[in-house]
């Protein structure tokens, strides 16, 4: 028998991770606004972002809402041309200022859909969201150009640092990792990627010896504080530091010798960007993905769980679990 359709509801914040308890709340399939569609979600990844919102530590978030940012699905209403086609997608606005994906049905503007490749199963297409999307417009921000570039991406291993590596390799950029406690990468790959254990102490002077004291062209620092006197460092004459997150807020670095090497800085908050503008980049990354250049996730069938397990799988999150979960609302 089919479960009744249901969605996660964030009344408001949660005052600590105890208080983390989304509520399961029946619904029924939303009526069809002018120029938007209905999307019936079968896959909706849980990203840190989205724990971060339930825990009210997103200062725009409109309350309640339903939260979620990237998903897979089916158009069940909406233009003619779309009923019934799988869809992917993702978005910043989605579970922070509009009901998101953690629900059996979303709302979405006909200009945020995007057709899923057949390839990608369901799952694994319900995470490509925030970590490509993200990864890509570091690198286009930073004008990737592939062959005869070398891109530094600081932790290699996660999410978006492993989209990073697989956007970077495709264009033909030479690729260094770093990661905690690891020499080898563990994601796709079009090329060899070349990994130092973050753990050491002298990650810039391995990354100048590796490059013929050159240093690279771009470091992507997914991580933040802890690598970004080490990503600066790494950076050749004219290149650009990406930051996306970090654990502390403040750093200090030498202003004099920044800008006398003509160095770039460039934060990325893919929260700005909406559905629409996300299937922007979808769009742009699609022939990748057909071509199988481009790989989702993998995820294991014990890693998507029904929403009644929500919270479970949002402490996970939390704690930083490698695992990507995925809710099939």
């Amino acid at each position: 028998m089919r479960t009744p359709p249901r969605a996660l509801r964030l009344s408001a914040r949660a005052p600590s991770s105890d208080a983390l308890n989304p509520d399961l709340v029946d619904i029924a399939q939303p009526e069809t606004p002018a120029g938007c569609a209905i999307v019936e979600v079968l896959a909706a990844a849980i990203n840190p972002s989205d724990v971060k919102a339930a825990l009210g530590l997103m200062p725009y978030a409109i309350w309640p809402r339903t939260p979620g940012r990237d998903y897979a699905g089916r158009v069940v209403a909406g233009p003619s041309e779309w009923i019934g086609r799988a869809v992917w997608g993702t978005g910043g606005d989605l579970g922070i200022t509009r009901d998101g994906t953690h629900a059996r049905y979303l709302v979405l503007p006909v200009a945020a859909l995007v057709a899923k490749p057949e390839r990608i199963a369901m799952a694994s297409a319900a995470t490509v969201g925030v970590p490509f999307v993200t990864a890509y417009e570091g690198l286009r921000r930073a004008h990737l150009a592939g062959p005869g570039q070398t891109v530094l991406v600081l932790g290699s291993n996660g999410k978006v640092g492993q989209a990073t590596v697989q956007l970077a390799t495709r264009a033909g950029a030479r690729v260094i990792g770093v990661e905690r406690g690891a020499t080898r990468y563990t994601g796709h790959a079009s090329a060899q990627v070349e990994v130092i254990d973050g753990t050491r102490d002298d990650i810039a002077q391995a990354v100048l010896s590796m490059t013929d004291g050159k240093g690279v062209d771009i470091a992507y620092n997914t991580v933040g504080s802890p690598y970004f006197a080490a990503a600066l460092a790494s950076l050749k004459v004219g290149g650009t530091q990406i930051l996306i997150s970090t654990p502390e807020r403040n750093v200090s670095f030498d202003i004099m010798a920044f800008y006398r090497r003509d160095l770039h800085m460039l934060g990325v908050d893919s929260l700005k960007l909406t559905a629409s503008q996300c299937a922007d980049v979808f769009r742009t990354l699609l022939p990748g993905f057909e071509d199988g250049s481009l790989q989702g996730f993998d995820v294991n069938d014990g890693s998507v769980l029904p929403l009644d397990r929500a919270r479970q799988a949002y402490l996970q999150v939390l704690e930083g679990s490698m695992e990507r979960l995925v809710l099939a609302p």
